[in-house]
């Protein structure tokens, strides 16, 4: 990340040099770790080194050790199998859905349905709304 030799900073003055930069970094005590991908298998990593780092804001995760691939297991909710796909399929985030609601003063159906006939561009369903 910073520089290009890799032997001359010692891990003090990094972490020094991360913090008045306003980056906060802490290890996770993880067991376990899967990433689900689109095409239905699942990366699991057991026992991982896991490092979550904040920049002002912005969280970023790092996840170290060997990963196995299985296929994906389905949801732990199978009532709503149906449900599920669907949110996944052109899922519109939840926290989209609040940002066009509150900047709209509008319901959160409202602003979903917004959303939808826009495919998801919060301006141009915010600017629908208002």
């Amino acid at each position: 990340m910073f520089g290009g030799g890799g032997g001359g900073l010692d891990p003090r003055k990094m972490q020094q040099m991360m913090k008045q930069m306003g980056i906060e970094v802490d290890d996770i005590e993880a067991e376990e770790v899967v990433i689900r991908t689109t095409d239905g298998e699942e990366l699991v990593f057991s026992d991982p080194d896991v490092t979550r780092m904040d920049a002002r804001g912005q969280h970023t995760y790092q996840v170290v050790g060997d990963a196995e691939t299985r296929e994906a297991s389905g949801s732990s909710d199978a009532g709503s199998s149906e449900e599920s796909t669907e949110e996944s399929a052109g899922a519109i985030p939840d926290a989209d859905v609040e940002i066009v609601a509150q900047r709209a003063g509008v319901s959160e159906d409202e602003a979903r349905e917004a959303l939808d006939a826009e495919n998801g561009d919060l301006a141009a369903a915010i600017e629908r709304l208002e």
